[in-house]
């Protein structure tokens, strides 16, 4: 049942999962661009989410229990403008500014706004 489910989310796949209310998945991409003003959300032992508007990206890492919103990601992609599929990011902590440690990315989710019937 709904509640059920709900009980066995964490906290931060809720808060995902209503970051993500009126958004439909897409096909997983291995690359994006990576705008220097691209605002980036961190959510806690969950996933990092790019963008606004109307598509955000969900990245969950290889090992999303390791995300935290006490660290930055400094990303060293030798793509031009890309973040990629396996590519390595460094975390440095938000405070101190000292390393953290390296994350492996995933693919890349697409979330776009679902209009609504009356919009169309």
């Amino acid at each position: 049942t709904e509640v059920e489910t709900k009980a066995e989310m964490t906290e931060g796949e809720e808060k995902l999962a209503k970051l993500l209310e009126g958004r439909v998945a897409g096909k997983p991409q291995n690359c994006i661009r990576n705008l220097p003003s691209q605002q980036i959300r961190t959510i806690d032992e969950t996933a990092y989410v790019f963008g606004r508007g109307s598509t955000i990206w969900v990245q969950r890492t290889t090992r999303p229990e390791d995300i935290d919103r006490d660290e930055i990601i400094v990303s060293r992609s030798v793509r031009g403008g890309q973040m990629c599929r396996q590519d390595l990011i460094n975390t440095v902590d938000r405070a101190g500014g000292f390393f953290r440690g390296t994350i492996t990315l995933t693919e890349f989710v697409p979330y776009r706004r679902v209009k609504d019937e009356a919009e169309s």
